[in-house]
């Protein structure tokens, strides 16, 4: 059996006082009330002594405050890939004093309506609904009875909870900008997506996002890519196979793939087929996967901020709590910036 915890009746019998004195004391509330200074060193020094701690969340309720809030998600607590998601989320809320009570559903929505019941029962003073990868989503039973966020997702039907989402389309710009800068006008090919902004696998935010940052800074430019390769996966294998199917008609000069996985795989193919990265192709990816620094030559990549996304979706947790009203209508989406991480794989080329 575990120790039994000390109760403030213990410090009152131990110290001489009354259990009333002890807890005004131990509230910092002593001095308002005139208990002597003698009395004040004895109660904490007792208290200390026995190993007393107060239950901060009653503490937190009597003030008006939980200082807890809810954190549910599908997988992204077992997942490796958006762990930083949780860790961004975890800092932000020690910021503020505060912690997070997490819980994961699977993607069931009844195990989701049960764990928004138990947070709220708890009375958490909000929730962040997290998504593994952007998509859209069914927003659970009861979520929106007090302050919540959408992290990485996007409501199936209307709501006006605030969303925090990754800036895929300023992502796309980035890497077609890398590409165009390094001199590429020709031999352009997508591997992923496309050719239409229809043509993306199925709930993919990302891919669509990405496809029209990529085609702005394209059309800008002048640049019109060979080919694109819709897979209806973004694994290794689909890179390979897609990339195996680029080299059998075109001799291409550069890849865009739409995440680093595809990115891996059109590295095998290249490999086998007798061309290097980036003398003879050069490749640009997306998400800044472990894989992105494992390949040779490293792979240049526009980051997924995991981290930032977590920490964003607690900041604007925390506003929306204090706002008296949520305002209704659509919902207001706060994007966070997608860096990127420059490698190894993109050749300068002189424009022919």
């Amino acid at each position: 059996m575990g120790r039994r915890r000390v109760t403030l009746a213990d410090v009152a019998k131990a110290t001489g006082v009354s259990t009333t004195t002890v807890s005004l004391v131990l509230a910092g509330r002593g001095r308002d009330l005139r208990i002597s200074e003698e009395v004040e060193r004895r109660v904490r020094s007792t208290a200390q002594e026995l190993g007393y701690r107060r239950k901060t969340l009653s503490v937190g309720l009597r003030a008006g405050r939980s200082r807890t809030i809810g954190f549910l998600s599908d997988t992204v607590a077992s997942s490796l890939l958006a762990g930083a998601m949780i860790r961004g989320a975890l800092e932000a809320a020690h910021q503020r004093d505060s912690m997070l009570f997490f819980g994961e559903s699977g993607g069931d929505p009844e195990v989701e309506r049960t764990l928004v019941e138990a947070m709220r029962d708890r009375q958490v003073e909000g929730i962040v609904f997290a998504a593994m990868y952007t998509r859209v989503v069914g927003v659970p039973e009861g979520l929106d009875r007090g302050p919540a966020v959408l992290l990485n997702a996007l409501p199936a039907a209307c709501s006006s909870l605030p969303v925090v989402l990754p800036d895929e389309v300023g992502a796309g710009r980035a890497a077609a900008q890398v590409l165009v800068e390094a001199g590429h006008r020709e031999g352009i090919h997508l591997v992923g997506a496309g050719p239409g902004l229809d043509d993306v696998p199925p709930n993919s935010i990302a891919a669509t996002e990405r496809l029209v940052g990529i085609r702005q800074v394209f059309g800008g430019a002048g640049v019109e890519e060979v080919s694109a390769r819709w897979c209806p996966k973004w694994m290794p294998e689909d890179g390979y196979r897609a990339t195996g199917e680029i080299l059998r008609r075109y001799r291409p000069r550069a890849l865009l793939c739409l995440n680093d996985r595809l990115a891996f795989g059109a590295y095998q193919a290249l490999a086998e087929a007798g061309l290097s990265v980036p003398d003879d192709v050069s490749v640009v990816s997306f998400d800044d996967h472990p894989i992105a620094s494992w390949v040779r030559p490293r792979l240049t990549t526009v980051a997924l901020p995991h981290h930032e996304l977590g920490a964003k979706a607690v900041e604007v947790l925390f506003a929306a709590a204090e706002q008296r009203s949520r305002p209704r209508g659509a919902p207001v989406v706060h994007r966070v910036p997608m860096p990127l991480r420059r490698g190894e794989s993109v050749k300068a080329v002189r424009a022919s």
